[in-house]
């Protein structure tokens, strides 16, 4: 069970409305939390809240698109008569897979906005709060691409990395404060999205996991940063983190290949 004392009384989940969003609504609920569901989909939003409030949680729905210039402003003015004790960064996922050299450069910087740029702003806000009521827990998702990178998705794997070094320096800064931050890597999750792009969750050898097994592990794990990796990758990220980086890369260039049916 999530300590609700210690990261309550509201967590604000951003990429809320299905996968491993909706999951961590759920189990919040169930502890006890009141949720704020931030994500484009406003029917998905809805039919969330509506799982939460059975769970007999208080919830708030704010539809939005995180790509906006103004997402972070309006997500801050949406939350800013609650106290937001656990902050769930799950908005992220590839939003464009296309070779870099003859992609279109706008849908790439797309990609690193989503997973840069938007996300600092509220990182910001929400910590700084909790840093000055000396508690809190922060949940950023990572991948297992954010270790190597990868054809058809190098924007999206530097984004990754990008996330998960400077994860690591805000627990740095925030663990003396009596805030918990972790950066939860995942691999290949049984999302929607997922699925709405065509993965192949069959190939042998490939863990797969689910997204309520996600949030559980990730909410078990708030106080076990800087990163924790899912049970199912800890095999993947310690392959993709040794010296011989050409190996790596192409082994890993390989498994895509699988997972999303070029071969």
């Amino acid at each position: 069970m999530t300590d609700l004392n210690r990261y309550g009384p509201w967590a604000l989940i951003v990429g809320a409305s299905e996968g491993v969003g909706s999951a961590f609504a759920r189990r919040l609920a169930a502890d006890g939390f009141g949720v704020v569901l931030a994500a484009r989909n406003a029917e998905r939003l809805e039919a969330v809240a509506g799982e939460v409030q059975a769970l007999g949680a208080p919830s708030r729905t704010v539809a939005l698109d995180i790509l906006d210039e103004d997402a972070a402003e309006r997500l801050i003015d949406a939350t800013a008569d609650l106290e937001i004790g656990l902050l769930v960064m799950n908005a992220g996922a590839n939003t464009y897979g296309h070779s870099f050299v003859d992609g279109d450069l706008a849908r790439h910087n797309e990609v690193v906005t989503l997973n840069v740029l938007r996300q600092l702003p509220l990182l910001h806000h929400y910590t700084r709060a909790m840093v000055e009521r000396g508690r809190g827990g922060v949940i950023t998702t990572g991948s297992v691409a954010g270790y190597t990178g990868s054809p058809r998705e190098g924007a999206y794997a530097a984004s990754k990395a990008f996330l998960r070094v400077f994860t690591e320096g805000l627990w740095v800064e925030c663990k003396p404060k009596n805030v918990d931050v972790v950066h939860l890597v995942l691999g290949l999750t049984r999302t929607p999205a997922m699925e709405r792009r065509g993965l192949n969750f069959d190939n042998p050898g490939i863990p797969v996991s689910e997204p309520d097994d996600v949030a559980a592990e990730g909410l078990a794990h708030l106080a076990d940063g800087p990163v924790w990796i899912t049970e199912n990758n800890v095999r993947s990220v310690q392959r993709q983190s040794g010296p011989d980086r050409a190996a790596i890369v192409q082994a890993s260039a390989d498994v895509i290949a699988k997972v999303v049916g070029q071969r």
